[in-house]
């Protein structure tokens, strides 16, 4: 029996405990796509696959409800592998292992997976559940959504048949979401060119971890620090001092998380190498003046190492630490028409590094087109500066607001009546699929709820239990609360 099959509402949580037993990371789905296919057909409901995997299960209308406006509830399979550096897990292969901690929910040491977890579930226990009441329904489960939306860019027009969606992939109850930002991954490449180690210097292993991390869009307006940026500040303002070689920077691991850990190996002459230590406890106790309030656990550790590698040439490493330092990262801007929501943002997400290139991901958000734009050309005019190479891929749409959303205004009243209290409504500055649904479906009313759902992308993810219990309140009676056809 699962620690969670104690919590309310029971088959909800019995749900996604199995979800959490069967691993599922962006792009290693599939095993548990197979066990949802089975469980549909064990149910004896109607379920198809499209050719990019994406899981679409029918089930009919409570009796007398057979002229309501169908709905299709929306989650995504995948979900963000993140862990603590000791931590010993296998997303592959390894169950995440979730447990109560008083109100919360969380997992041993790694992302929960309750984005979109927790959505994933809901949808699949009003499926189970003969005791709701709705219209026609659907359920759709799309793939890799979080690597790049993969499931949302290949859905085909005509397969749904609903009027309306109701995305389950938001984070804060008490809110509607009738918007998002779109987004668009930006990489710079520097082919490396290297020199033997100079005599007489010794080999460091800097680290710079313990970071809070987060959703890259969701938690950007907070100020969270990011590794990559923090490191590439010391290596670049104590670098001439120390004659600081750089052989190796590496940090984070997906480009919509802010880094928690970067690292580098570099050499110093031995003759100053003590300077290193100095020089880095300066910068640490720096840092956690800057970040007091939000950085309680930051630290940076100096280890002497050995390597084969070589070292940067003097022009490499200057155009390379320089792109890093000069890079802009977080918020860019705050949206003019919806007030305290961020319209333009960018995350320096991942750097990765081996003998011959470095490549430096970011994942650029906003809210309009133009703001995508404007920071796409900033990237390539630093990478052009630093004679670098550069891409921009997989751009999808933002969620254009519709204030005269029916299902909006559905889920609104209904939420007032049922928590005597408004809701609300909401543009979030991350990346819902519903801009992409939009193609093949323009006509679909479309609107986003969810429970609270805290440090998301990150090992510190949890999701609060009462607010889940009154996402499934509001989830049961929307459904409930759909009129009829015209």
């Amino acid at each position: 029996m699962s620690e969670l099959s104690q919590l309310s509402p029971q088959p909800l949580w019995d749900i996604f405990a199995q979800i959490c037993a069967i691993p599922h990371p962006s792009g290693h789905e599939e095993a548990l796509a197979a066990y949802i296919m089975q469980w549909a057909e064990r149910k004896k409901l109607n379920v198809e696959r499209d050719k990019v995997g994406n899981i679409l299960i029918r089930k009919p209308a409570t009796a007398g409800m057979e002229n309501l406006l169908p709905v299709v509830l929306q989650a995504h399979l995948d979900m963000v592998p993140q862990k603590n550096g000791d931590t010993q897990h296998d997303f592959i292969q390894d169950p995440i292992r979730p447990y109560v901690d008083n109100e919360w929910v969380k997992a041993q040491g790694t992302t929960l997976g309750a984005d979109n977890g927790i959505g994933m579930a809901s949808a699949l226990a009003v499926l189970d559940d003969e005791n709701i009441k709705h219209g026609p329904l659907e359920v759709l489960l799309t793939m890799t959504e979080e690597t790049g939306m993969v499931g949302a860019f290949g859905l085909q027009p005509n397969w749904l048949q609903a009027d309306i969606l109701i995305n389950t992939d938001s984070e804060q109850e008490g809110e509607i979401y009738m918007g998002c930002a779109g987004g668009v991954d930006f990489t710079t490449t520097f082919t490396l060119a290297r020199e033997a180690i100079p005599a007489n210097h010794k080999v460091y292993k800097i680290t710079l971890k313990g970071l809070t991390g987060g959703h890259s869009g969701g938690d950007i307006h907070l100020g969270l620090a990011n590794a990559n940026k923090l490191l590439a500040r010391f290596l670049t303002g104590h670098g001439s001092e120390l004659q600081l070689r750089l052989i190796h920077i590496q940090g984070g691991s997906l480009r919509n998380a802010i880094p928690r850990e970067s690292e580098a190996i570099v050499v110093v002459p031995i003759s100053i190498a003590a300077n290193l230590e100095t020089s880095k406890n300066h910068y640490l106790t720096l840092l956690k003046t800057e970040f007091a309030a939000i950085e309680k656990n930051l630290v940076i550790t100096l280890d002497e190492t050995s390597t084969e590698l070589l070292t940067l040439t003097a022009d490499c490493q200057s155009r390379l630490l320089n792109f890093l330092n000069a890079a802009p990262n977080g918020v860019i801007r705050m949206s003019d028409e919806i007030k305290d929501v961020v319209e333009t943002s960018l995350n320096t997400g991942v750097i990765n590094m081996d003998e011959k290139k470095a490549e430096i991901t970011f994942l650029i958000r906003s809210l309009i087109e133009t703001g995508k734009d404007y920071v796409v050309n900033m990237l390539t005019s630093i990478s052009m500066l630093a004679g670098a190479e550069f891409e921009y891929k997989g751009s999808y749409p933002g969620w254009k607001p519709d204030l005269k959303s029916p299902v909006m205004a559905i889920v609104s009243n209904t939420y007032q009546q049922l928590f005597g209290k408004a809701p609300k409504i909401m543009v979030i500055h991350a990346g819902l699929e519903c801009g992409l649904f939009k193609k093949p479906y323009p006509q679909m009313d479309m609107v986003s709820i969810g429970p609270t759902i805290y440090g998301a992308h990150s090992p510190d993810e949890r999701a609060n239990i009462k607010s889940v219990a009154k996402y499934w309140q509001l989830l049961t009676s929307v459904l409930k609360s759909i009129p009829e056809k015209s």
